[in-house]
């Protein structure tokens, strides 16, 4: 009877063993791989969207999901999603027949993995309270020059790369003028450079760009794409609009180094400070960026609404990075954003 009890022990210690490593080797990724499907299969009637859910049972919600019995954490046999999406009767079969959708072999087999593994829910990173990682452990540790190579190391060192060498000062003063200007240095800043003894020749060569109006024309560019600037109406006959000035001031602003708090105020509500200069009521033009039209016969109110749901979406993805557009027509299915608060 000993033996026999020592031979189970051994066998639930293999059966366990086997599983933890079908686990690791087999992980789910919630974000990439199960709230897809969830979101494409099952939130129309078990999701965010209070108007349209069935059975109050939402599944994008993990606590919910758990007390329902829907899904059982480690026992993919006893969750009612597994039963349902697996049956074969048309009555119990989710997503139903009417749908005109149906999970695939593959998809099955991840949401048995995910409940096999626990079927822990994840919000996205954005969301998630910010914590200062551990510091990842690397082969040679005098290489890094602050932690951020600890990370960029240890990567490199996952997939079996080596470090390219230091850049000689050439290369070096081309690639930081490149990004921070666009613009190749000139002959005199390269010679300058290289002839420069001092220990914090890079960081002053950084500076000098910096300082130059280059910097803010080059990076404004990424700003007013961001901003969706133009200098046409974007509609009908995409008339010229004279709204040239608030791309000036978006470059000015980053020459001046103006703190990020500013630089969002001013061109989200410049004109509802006290006494606004007139800089910060051109800093609005960030709300009047979207496309416009002067053609006859177009429905005004039809026009304001757009313009309204254009600077909503906008702000959101600039500022938030948020795709808040998709609440437009609906409670958002991944983002923290219900269709009310958008039209809020």
């Amino acid at each position: 009877m000993q033996k026999l009890s020592h031979a189970v022990h051994h066998i639930l210690c293999a059966a366990l063993l086997a599983t933890t490593a079908y686990a690791e080797e087999h992980h789910v990724d919630f974000l990439r791989e199960v709230r897809p499907i969830l979101s494409r299969n099952c939130f129309v009637c078990h999701g965010p969207d209070e108007h349209s859910r069935e059975a109050d049972l939402r599944l994008d919600v993990a606590q919910v999901a758990y007390e329902s019995g829907a899904v059982v954490p480690v026992d993919p046999d006893n969750s009612t999603l597994m039963a349902r999406v697996t049956s074969r009767d048309p009555d119990e079969r989710m997503p139903p027949p009417d749908t005109n959708k149906s999970l695939t072999d593959a998809e099955v087999d991840v949401l048995r993995r995910w409940i096999a593994a626990g079927a822990e829910y994840r919000t996205h990173w954005a969301f998630s309270r910010v914590t200062r990682p551990d510091l990842p452990p690397v082969s040679d540790p005098h290489w890094k020059r602050n932690t951020l190579d600890d990370f960029i190391l240890a990567r490199l060192e996952t997939v079996g790369l080596q470090p390219m060498p230091v850049a000689d000062a050439v290369t070096l003063i081309r690639r930081v003028s490149l990004d921070l200007t666009g613009l190749p240095p000139r002959i005199e800043d390269v010679d300058q450079f290289l002839t420069d003894p001092s220990a914090d020749a890079y960081e002053q060569l950084v500076d000098r760009i910096l300082a130059s109006p280059q910097y803010g024309e080059h990076m404004a560019r990424y700003w007013l794409d961001a901003a969706r600037y133009a200098d046409t109406f974007g509609l009908h006959e995409d008339d010229y609009q004279n709204i040239w000035p608030y791309r000036d001031w978006v470059v000015r602003a980053l020459n001046a180094n103006m703190p990020f708090d500013r630089f969002t105020v001013e061109q989200l509500a410049g004109d509802l400070l006290p006494e606004p200069t007139a800089d910060q009521l051109v800093a609005t033009g960030f709300n009047r960026c979207h496309v416009s039209t002067n053609e006859g016969g177009v429905i005004e109110e039809e026009f304001l609404v757009r313009y309204a749901v254009d600077r909503t979406a906008t702000a959101a993805t600039v500022w938030m990075g948020l795709t808040a557009g998709c609440a437009t027509c609906h409670d958002h299915k991944f983002d923290p954003l219900n269709m009310q608060e958008f039209y809020s």
